[in-house]
Formats: structure tokens, C-alpha cells, sequence
């Protein structure tokens, strides 16, 4: 049986980026174990219900809204979003002059709360930065624990977006590809996303309620009511969600295929 929900006992901002501030939280004990929260999406948003994997006389839980993502702010926001920013990685011969953003971010965070290490758990999405982040700092990480894991390969976006979850669920697709006109549909998140970015609100809006409802109806086996309405609900949350999630995917999450798996890459960690 999963934990009480904890309140946090601190929460703030902290500015990583002209344009960024991020929000967080810590739950839990205050000289406890240490361990970062990753919420999935992209776009994804905390609260107190994330905290119920961890024992709170044990765990001091930190939990942060990525950038655009939850409270953090600017909402929405796709400028300096990216998985790849300030900073020098490199894979193979190749130098990429960038270092992922969110990792930074973690880094920023974990420096803030002068915490030395941390046990880093994420599910789907905050599976794939927990990679992303023990990959690049293994010295920071006691330990992983991924649920959900998501890779960002071609293969798992086209399942999900084209071809492949819409046989497990045809009546949630349908509705997922009413509001995309038949000759779009050969490629549904470029499709979707033209939408999202688009300067006319009731036509952002409208897919970004769409999507985000695909999205939460068909995240678990037994489909959620409450989930499913969230993005009629939270018509702000749905723009967020939807906006960074298509963003990132569309770009491939800014990885080359294939990257965190990629056994140079595991070995760092």
C-alpha cells in the first residue's frame, strides 16, 4: 500500500534562466534520505500525491515543475526548452555544444538545497532524464529506480501517436483524430503540433485539451475518469501539457536515436 501523501514542509522558486523559474517542493524529513522526484510528460506537474512511493520518516522528498511545466514559470513556455542547453557533451567523435537543460536544472536544484547526493526516481518521461541525469552526474546518484520506462525512440512515439495504442483503444482515437483533417493524419504530431503553437487560441486550445485527453485516457489499463476529464478540468494545465510534451516529441527529445541506451552512455553511470 502506498504512503500518506505529504504536504511539503518547503517550497519555492528558483530562477535558472532568463526566462525560467522553476518551482519546487520538499516533503518528508527534513534530514532525511534524499531523494529527487522526476514527474513524467514532458509537461508533466507535482503535488503531494507523488510523495506516497516513500516512507516520509525516512525520506526527504524533493520534487520540482520543469521548465513551463506545473507552477514554474512562464507556463507553457518552449523558448531555452529543450532537453539540450548550456553546457558540452559529447558522443563519440562528435562535440555537441549543449548540455541538457533539465539536467542542468537539477544540478541548480540540488546545489540550492546543498544536498551532497540523491536517489533519483522517475516514472515514463522522468524515466528517461533520470537516465538523462545519472548519465552526465553518476557521482550525485545512491541510486535509480525508474517505473514506466520510456526511451524517446521513434518507435515508442509512433506507437503511441500513430500507429499502434490505437488498436487498444479505437474509441479514445477516434476522438484524438477528429480534430485533424484526413490528409494531416499521416503524420499526427507534426499535425497536432502546428496546432499547439498556432497564434489562434480556440484552435491551441482545442488541441490541447485533445491531446492531453488521448494522453490521460489511455496512461493506464483501467482508464481513470477523473484523468480523463483533467484537461476540461484545467484548460491551463492541458496547454502546458500538451504544448511541451508535442515540442519535445516532435524533436525526438532533442536525443539522437537511441542515445541513453547506447552502451558508452551506460557505462558512465
Amino acid at each position: 500500500m502506498p504512503y500518506p501523501a505529504a504536504e511539503p514542509y518547503d517550497e519555492g522558486f528558483l530562477k535558472v534562466s532568463e526566462i525560467h523559474t522553476l518551482y519546487y517542493m520538499q516533503c518528508g524529513k527534513p534530514d532525511g534520505k534524499p531523494v529527487l522526484f522526476l514527474h513524467g510528460g514532458p509537461g508533466g506537474k507535482i503535488g503531494p500525491e507523488d510523495t506516497v512511493y516513500f516512507n516520509p520518516d525516512i525520506y526527504r522528498v524533493v520534487l520540482f515543475s520543469q521548465r513551463g511545466a506545473g507552477k514554474s514559470e512562464p507556463s507553457a513556455e518552449l523558448r531555452e526548452n529543450t532537453t539540450w542547453d548550456l553546457g558540452e557533451h559529447l558522443l563519440g567523435r562528435r562535440s555537441i555544444i549543449q548540455l541538457s537543460a533539465a539536467v542542468s536544472d537539477i544540478e541548480k536544484l540540488r546545489e540550492k538545497l546543498g544536498i551532497d547526493k540523491w536517489m533519483v526516481f522517475g516514472g515514463s518521461w522522468g524515466s528517461t532524464l533520470t537516465l538523462a541525469y545519472s548519465e552526465t552526474h553518476p557521482d550525485r546518484c545512491t541510486a535509480l529506480i525508474m517505473r514506466g520506462i520510456f526511451l524517446l525512440r521513434k518507435s515508442e512515439l509512433a506507437f503511441f501517436y500513430q500507429d499502434g495504442t490505437s488498436h487498444i483503444w479505437p474509441e479514445y482515437w477516434e476522438k484524438y483524430v477528429s480534430v485533424i483533417p484526413p490528409e494531416e493524419r499521416g503524420n499526427m504530431m507534426q499535425a497536432y503540433y502546428r496546432r499547439l503553437t498556432s497564434d489562434n487560441d480556440e484552435i491551441s486550445l482545442t488541441a490541447a485539451k485533445t491531446w492531453s485527453t488521448w494522453e490521460e485516457s489511455t496512461c493506464k489499463l483501467v482508464p481513470d475518469p477523473e484523468l480523463i476529464a483533467q484537461a476540461d478540468n484545467e484548460p491551463g494545465w492541458a496547454r502546458a501539457f500538451a504544448r511541451i510534451e508535442c515540442h519535445y516529441f516532435v524533436n525526438n527529445g532533442f536525443f539522437p536515436e537511441g542515445f541513453l541506451i547506447q552502451e558508452e552512455q551506460i557505462k558512465k553511470m
